[in-house]
């Protein structure tokens, strides 16, 4: 976090939380969501500002509940998430990236979901890949021992036998089938606080 946000937040300790404002969408873009947005369950602007979505990234944090938000200066600005806190892009040189800029360490687990999304968990960062990229991470997919085909991945998802494993770094990692409604719950994130606090 950045010292001139700390010393805000210490000078204007009582400064109220904003909800519905600030989005993160599923390809791990920053979107800026007006009232006329939210009104309509828009996804928003598009922030391309780079000193902006910097701030951002630094200033990005969750609660005790799972509520993601931007700490800007004293006031919590809370994010709608479209799919989970963290969208990882493929880099040919350091691997997962995700929209912080951050690089993914060594994977301790990784999913595929109903929804065909491709789920990442390394330490504390849980991060859904970029649709964009999932052809070439599909690639990297094995089925019991040798690159996995079509045929493969759609009837282990419909719950047939065999070993899936993706190919990352030096790893070998099994992947696990999930629903795609469960994630949240699973990685302990709220999709959206502004709901959460209507409720």
């Amino acid at each position: 976090m950045d010292d001139i946000v700390k010393q805000a937040m210490a000078k204007w300790p009582s400064v109220p939380h904003c909800y519905g404002w600030l989005a993160l969408d599923a390809r791990g873009a920053w979107r800026m969501r007006d009232e006329r947005a939210q009104h309509l369950g828009l996804p928003g602007d598009k922030l391309n500002q780079p000193a902006l979505v910097g701030f951002i990234n630094r200033n990005y944090g969750v609660d005790e509940r799972g509520c993601w938000y931007f700490q800007n200066g004293p006031q919590r600005v809370y994010l709608e998430l479209e799919a989970a806190p963290y969208i990882a892009r493929t880099d040919p040189q350091q691997g997962l990236l995700v929209q912080t800029g951050a690089a993914l360490g060594a994977l301790d687990g990784a999913w595929l979901g109903t929804d065909g999304a491709l789920v990442f968990q390394s330490g504390t960062v849980m991060a859904r890949l970029d649709d964009r990229d999932l052809a070439q991470a599909m690639q990297a997919l094995e089925f019991d021992g040798r690159p996995a085909t079509d045929e493969d991945l759609l009837g282990w998802m419909a719950g047939g036998e065999g070993e899936l494993v993706l190919r990352y770094k030096q790893q070998r990692v099994g992947v696990e089938r999930i629903d795609a409604a469960e994630v949240p719950a699973r990685f302990g994130f709220v999709l959206s606080p502004a709901a959460l606090k209507q409720a």
